[in-house]
């Protein structure tokens, strides 16, 4: 066997060791994480006042932790939960400060480094609006759900998703998002 052959076989080998490490890597496991992005609200509803005309965004992050589950070689089954902090959201002098916990059940297809996945859940939510002379605040609980991609690399991957949070108390609650998280 000469040299270039030999390099070769032994480039082969180390990439068939290399994927199935990298692939394995979401499998099965806890995982946590941290996200940025776009936090956006639409109009929102103030109990005993009416419903107002918002169109806000604002950068939003979320920390967030949750636990894999292989099915077959590539079906993946998880749970998460975390907390969200959808900024400060501003529109014609009225801001909107929002918050919340939330818990989803993941489902999703992984392709070597590559999952893309889908969630549906609930978030517990905390805001509070004010135009400068009062201020209110409601809470509740409500359906949330997104859709994402990601890519493994050993124990460190990165994803982007969308999020809807369909709270009662305003339209269009979203996060469009970009998180780094580390598998155990």
């Amino acid at each position: 066997m000469n040299r270039l052959s030999t390099a070769a076989a032994a480039s082969l080998l180390a990439a068939g060791l290399a994927l199935p490490g990298i692939a394995a890597a979401t499998d099965n496991g806890l995982y946590i994480g941290a996200g940025v992005g776009q936090a956006s609200i639409g109009d929102i509803e103030v109990d005993g006042e009416g419903s107002f005309d918002f169109d806000g965004d604002d950068v939003g992050y979320k920390l967030f932790a949750g636990w894999n589950f292989a099915l077959l070689d590539i079906v993946t089954l998880g749970v998460e939960a975390g907390y969200i902090d959808f900024g400060k959201s501003d529109d014609g002098g009225i801001e909107v400060d929002a918050n919340g916990f939330d818990a989803f059940g993941l489902a999703g297809v992984q392709l070597g480094p590559v999952n893309v996945f889908g969630k549906l859940g609930l978030v517990a939510w905390d805001a509070d609006a004010s135009d400068g002379s009062a201020s209110v605040g409601d809470d509740g609980t409500d359906p949330a759900a997104g859709l994402g991609a990601g890519l493994q690399f050993g124990s460190f991957g990165i994803r982007a998703e969308y999020e809807y949070f369909d709270i009662d108390a305003a339209d269009d609650v979203s996060l469009i998002s970009a998180s780094a998280l580390w598998v155990f």
